[in-house]
């Protein structure tokens, strides 16, 4: 049996934020969230989480996940307190307790179950994370006997000057056996510099405590503040990029772009510099892309070109050109071989195969067929200042510049639409239309 407890109920002041620290992003996952990913391999028979400040935020935001119980510590009187407020929770479990924390993000599911394993096959009471570090700085320091058990952790604060000349630190990643820390969780005691319960004073209690020295120490990185937070960031972006170059990914400038974990590319795929994918994307081979992109929750097929422009929760086709400065808005669909020029916004629309709109036009609530030619300036005037109206253009048709189409309307087939025209009713197919005022000069007299 298995049991994970993420301890998640600490405000994070360093990170000087309103944000619970375990909500903060990185690499466009919460910190949490990376901690909940890493687990979903070991099946756990129960997962708790424990939450403290802004507790309703840290519940709401983890709300899609199943099967989670949340327990509540307030105050925060340390990290043995926080175990404490498990034991309600945990009445007549037996197994293994693995305890998390919210704030360590990197984590591997291999590290983990490799940990795990270690722990039982050693039948330990308890076996924790470790890593010898070059500047131990902010770590407990955790102290063996010459057998490799471990006597006890002191936390940095409470370290002698030579105590902290120990290089060998605690990562804060535990494994108990559950039955056996109960026997010692309730004699803990807040006689230390914070006046806190500690979860490491449980070690020198239990009977056979061992430490799992981990193979990458920024595994185990903690995140305090802001920058901790950019360093994980870049590690992450770095481990991303470099495994899609070694896939057949271009990236122009790769320091100044930024991927989603859920982005996929196809081979020959150029990025260019200050381009950025979030969510889930899907690019296809042969795709340039940047520079200056934002592509959010979108697929893009083969070849799709697209420059200083925004595409977010759309699809596009391919040999489509985007951009530049275009906005491609959510449930947009791009069909191919289609250009969307400088200056548009395309938003809810359907765009037929070999479609173009090239210069500064909106286009929303609409559907259109296939090699239209929407002119300069065309808007669909879709909002009537209360409701959304769908305008249809069928294949062949052109405007003219500076068209409107006021819907609801329907324009026809091989329709052409005067420059400059505003049109508010339905054009029936191969027709010529023109609309505009007459116009009028009048001289001024001497």
């Amino acid at each position: 049996m298995l049991a994970i407890a993420i301890l998640a109920a600490g405000k994070g002041t360093r990170m000087k934020s309103e944000l619970p620290k375990v909500l903060h992003p990185l690499a466009g996952k919460s910190l949490i969230d990376r901690v909940l990913s890493c687990t979903q391999g070991l099946k756990p028979n129960r997962k708790l989480i424990v939450v403290g400040h802004k507790a309703n935020l840290v519940e709401d935001s983890l709300k899609n996940y199943q099967d989670l119980d949340f327990v509540l510590q307030q105050p925060q009187n340390g990290t043995g307190h926080a175990i404490q407020k498990l034991i309600p929770k945990l009445k007549g479990f037996k197994g293994e307790l693995l305890v998390l924390n919210g704030d360590v993000p990197l984590l591997e599911e291999e590290t983990l179950g490799s940990l795990i394993k270690f722990h039982k096959e050693c039948k330990a009471s308890v076996t924790f994370l470790s890593a010898s570090l070059d500047s131990p700085k902010g770590y407990g320091r955790v102290f063996t006997d010459e057998s490799g058990l471990v006597n006890k952790i002191i936390e940095e604060r409470d370290c002698s000057e030579e105590q902290r000349k120990n290089k060998l630190i605690n990562a804060g990643i535990y494994c108990f056996d559950w039955q056996q820390l109960l026997d010692v969780i309730k004699l803990l005691s807040n006689q230390n510099s914070q006046n806190e319960l500690y979860l490491t004073d449980t070690i020198s209690l239990l009977k056979k405590a061992l430490h799992f020295e981990v193979n990458n120490p920024f595994e185990i990185k903690g995140i305090n503040d802001r920058f901790q937070l950019s360093e994980c960031e870049l590690y992450i972006q770095e481990k991303l990029k470099s495994f899609w170059m070694s896939k057949g990914v271009s990236f122009v400038d790769p320091i100044s772009c930024s991927l989603s974990e859920d982005s996929n590319f196809g081979t020959d795929v150029i990025i260019e510099p200050q381009t950025h994918l979030r969510g889930k994307c899907n690019i296809g081979n042969g795709c340039h892309l940047g520079p200056g992109s934002v592509i959010t929750n979108s697929t893009l097929a083969e070849n799709v070109f697209a420059i200083h422009s925004l595409i977010n929760e759309a699809t596009v086709g391919k040999n489509t050109s985007i951009g530049p400065f275009a906005h491609i808005r959510p449930e947009s669909n791009i069909s191919k071989n289609s250009k969307i020029g400088n200056f548009v916004e395309i938003k809810k629309s359907f765009i037929g195969e070999g479609t173009k709109i090239n210069h500064l036009s909106y286009v929303g609530d609409s559907t259109l067929g296939k090699n239209i030619n929407l002119g300069a300036g065309t808007i669909t005037a879709n909002y009537d200042g209360k409701n959304k109206h769908q305008t249809i253009i069928d294949d062949y048709a052109k405007t003219g510049a500076n068209s409107v189409l006021v819907a609801p309307i329907k324009i026809g087939s091989h329709v052409t639409i005067g420059a400059g025209s505003t049109i508010s009713k339905d054009i029936p197919d191969r027709s010529l239309v023109v609309e505009r005022a007459k116009t009028i000069i009048r001289t001024k007299p001497d």
